[in-house]
């Protein structure tokens, strides 16, 4: 079971990657003008939900396969990816199947209080999501080693977790812009990279069971 456990967690972790991967690509091309309505939403919105349920099993097989006497810093960051995964997935949901078909059909004005749009309601759900991975990533930091590959996993798991400030201020600062967006780009990096690292870690557990 453990070895499982194992398998599912490394493949999920990959999973999560590409789909983190996958996400800034077309940010990056939305930015660039490349993506317009309702194309870049609907790409958006949806490699981002792609992500959650990868992202929450992955940290689920790394809380079973964490040192007992560590298992309180892995469960806590268990915790938050849920807390994540609930405030993202109420978000995109709402986007993809509410506001975007609304504003198709021309009736936005109905749902206008829905869109995720600067300091709206579904913009601090989101800004609660990605904060929340941030402190997955920060408690995550004591359950890993400090040598070998684990020193490796847990600066992964550092830069990600300092990110997190650089998030909070993109997302509440009084005037939002293209050039605010630039200051959380170090996530794009950080956390697909914890994803990864994660995953080859998962693995290289699984090689040592039994």
């Amino acid at each position: 079971m453990t070895r499982t456990i194992a398998s599912v967690g490394y493949w999920s972790g990959l999973a999560a990657f590409t789909a983190a991967v996958a996400f800034d690509v077309v940010q990056i091309l939305q930015v660039a003008g490349v993506f317009r309505f309702p194309a870049d939403e609907i790409l958006i919105y949806g490699t981002s939900l792609c992500i959650v349920v990868p992202f929450i099993l992955e940290i689920l097989a790394f809380h079973h396969l964490t040192a007992p006497e560590k298992q309180f810093w892995s469960h806590a960051a268990l915790v938050f990816a849920v807390v994540y995964g609930v405030f993202v997935t109420a978000n995109y949901v709402v986007q993809l199947a509410t506001v975007i078909p609304a504003k198709l059909a021309g009736t936005s004005d109905a749902v206008r209080l829905l869109e995720q749009t600067p300091h709206s309601m579904f913009w601090n759900f989101d800004a609660i999501g990605y904060i929340a991975m941030g402190l997955a990533s920060l408690f995550a930091i004591p359950a890993v080693g400090a040598g070998g590959f684990e020193r490796w996993v847990r600066r992964s798991l550092i830069a990600n977790a300092l990110v997190t400030p650089l998030i909070s201020i993109v997302y509440f600062s009084p005037t939002f812009s293209t050039g605010l967006l630039f200051l959380g780009f170090p996530w794009a990096i950080t956390a697909p990279l914890v994803m990864l690292m994660l995953a080859v870690l998962l693995r290289r557990k699984q090689a040592l069971l039994p």
